[in-house]
């Protein structure tokens, strides 16, 4: 087991790591720009190491200064949390060439699952279903076209080598792609640094459904719980549930084993998730491998007893995988809410600020994982998640009901949040009678 471990992250999937850490028996080591020196995931951590200013790429994403900060603690691993640099490959490799256990799969895996147009060719080849679409990277706007006419409309455009929404562009007709192709390559420029696109044929009103998948160092493969992620909007997750929603178990086993397959085609390693779209006729599609721990991760936790962050961190240990008899209980019924820093009556305008006073909910089921205080700033440099409140309960109704009152309870002041808004969804009657689908939100408030 490791001895050290540095946290190349920051807010509240910092403090979660580094609580996991304390609880194993493991130092910790938390970096930070030089306007988080009183974050919590600092205030927390057994060691600190200030690694540059408030850009990202000056500090969060600079892998000098990170892996100096690891050598100069004497940190025999890293764990790279989500976003940032968690699914960097070449970041993988930075920490193996210095000697660093990366908590997370391997640069390879990692590498190919980042390229979604190839790991769809790769799962095609072993028989996971997937979405038609156009076998690679589009080469120019001609080819789209011919594409799009070989798929018919609707199609999506999406960007090769990225996620959370970026470069993608739903299209209608030929004159959206013509319109939408140069947008949708330059955001994918500007947010993965590759204007690589690829297509797919676009599923009116699918649900979003994810397994999680855990894995050792022999390739021993299980998969430990599904989630339900089709609340989202412009194709970014607001809501999640564990179990997915009134699938009945036989498909829900149909494609736990499609996505256990999906794996071991990878000979995947430590923690991850697999993807699929669920159409209206129970039809399925792989969409991509998430090589890194899911923000939802914690609804699968509340069901199954888990601590996946301490998975991750024994199998990067070289520990094996504990779970293969696949047949883990699910207990209850667990939602997440995201908590952001934004206004959700200014079309989700951030809404950086002072936090003057805040109140989190407790009682029965309630957990909230934060790493907000009283007259904490939140700052304008970093995504605007501050706080994520799960919910359990015996079964979906007494979840539902005990959200409702655990987000009266939350209190933040000082600045704008999703709090009202998730009070919104769960009074529609579609969220109520379990009718979800990823476009939900537009069409539940127009938005």
């Amino acid at each position: 087991m490791f001895n050290r471990v540095l946290i190349a992250n920051r807010g509240e999937i910092a403090v979660r790591i580094i609580r996991a850490c304390k609880e194993m028996g493991i130092e910790s080591v938390a970096v930070y720009s030089t306007v988080d020196g009183e974050s919590m995931h600092v205030k927390i951590a057994d060691k600190k190491i200030c690694i540059g200013p408030p850009s990202p790429a000056k500090s969060y994403l600079d892998f000098n200064n990170i892996i100096g900060a690891a050598q100069a603690s004497k940190c025999d691993a890293i764990h790279p949390g989500y976003g940032f640099l968690s699914e960097n490959a070449d970041f993988q490799r930075t920490c193996i060439d210095n000697d660093i256990s990366f908590i997370g799969p391997p640069p390879d895996i990692i590498e190919l699952a980042g390229n979604k147009s190839e790991v769809l060719k790769y799962m095609e080849k072993n028989g996971v279903p997937t979405i038609p679409g156009s076998l690679g990277n589009l080469k120019d706007l001609r080819h789209a076209k011919k594409t799009a006419k070989r798929l018919r409309y609707p199609v999506i455009l999406k960007a090769s080598f990225g996620g959370g929404g970026k470069g993608m562009r739903i299209c209608k007709d030929e004159k959206e792609l013509e319109d939408f192709f140069p947008i949708a390559s330059s955001e994918s420029i500007s947010s993965f640094g590759q204007s690589s696109l690829y297509m797919e044929k676009y599923l009116v009103r699918p649900r979003h459904i994810e397994f999680q998948i855990i894995a050792d160092k022999e390739h021993n493969i299980s998969c430990v719980g599904a989630r339900e992620c089709s609340i989202q909007r412009r194709h970014q997750k607001l809501l999640e549930e564990a179990p997915p929603v009134g699938i009945n178990q036989k498909l829900l086993a149909v494609m736990k084993n499609y996505a256990i397959r999906a794996a071991k085609a990878l000979s995947y390693e430590n923690v991850g998730t697999i993807e699929f779209l669920l159409d209206s006729n129970n039809d399925f599609y792989f969409i991509e491998v998430n090589t890194r721990i899911q923000v939802e991760h914690p609804v699968t936790e509340m069901v199954t007893g888990l601590d996946l962050i301490k998975e991750q961190i024994s199998l990067a240990s070289g520990k094996k995988n504990m779970h293969l008899r696949n047949d883990e209980t699910v207990n209850g019924h667990s939602i997440e809410f995201r908590i952001n820093a934004e206004d959700p009556e200014e079309g989700f305008k951030p809404s950086p600020g002072m936090i003057t006073d805040y109140f989190l909910p407790g009682g029965p089921g309630i957990r909230t994982d934060t790493f907000i205080h009283s007259n904490y700033e939140v700052l304008p440099f970093y995504d605007s998640l501050i706080a994520k409140l799960v919910v359990w309960g015996r079964d979906r109704d007494e979840a539902i009901s005990r959200s409702k009152r655990a987000l009266d309870e939350f209190r933040i002041s000082g600045i704008n949040t999703t709090i009202p808004f998730h009070k919104k969804i769960l009074q529609k009657d579609n969220f109520i009678s379990g009718k979800l689908h990823t476009h939900f939100i537009e069409e539940e408030f127009g938005i």
